[in-house]
């Protein structure tokens, strides 16, 4: 694998995991900000959770963690993080 071609992947791999926080950050304010905006007794609940709390935070991380683990599985690659070729010396010691 050439160098431009692991930096591009490497590259590729960060901005897609920061868009995938970017929409994280994004659906908790949502639905931290959005739907908890209010007087307290109109809430809704969801197990015993205000909604805007069970939908921004306990159901919002799972969704994120599933996301995160399709982007790694399907889209991210292992790649050599050494030059080949460089120093390939086998059973010497090296300082």
């Amino acid at each position: 694998m050439e160098r431009d071609e692991r930096k591009r992947q490497s590259d590729r791999e960060a901005l897609l995991a920061l868009a995938v926080y970017v929409l994280y950050f994004a659906w908790w304010y949502v639905f931290g900000y959005g739907v908890g905006n209010g007087a307290p007794e109109d809430y809704d609940y969801v197990f015993g959770f205000p909604a805007w709390f069970f939908y921004s935070c306990v159901a919002g991380y799972p969704l994120v963690t599933i996301l995160l683990w399709v982007f790694v599985r399907f889209f991210f690659r292992d790649i050599p993080l050494d030059d080949e070729g460089t120093d390939d010396r086998e059973g010497e010691d090296r300082p």
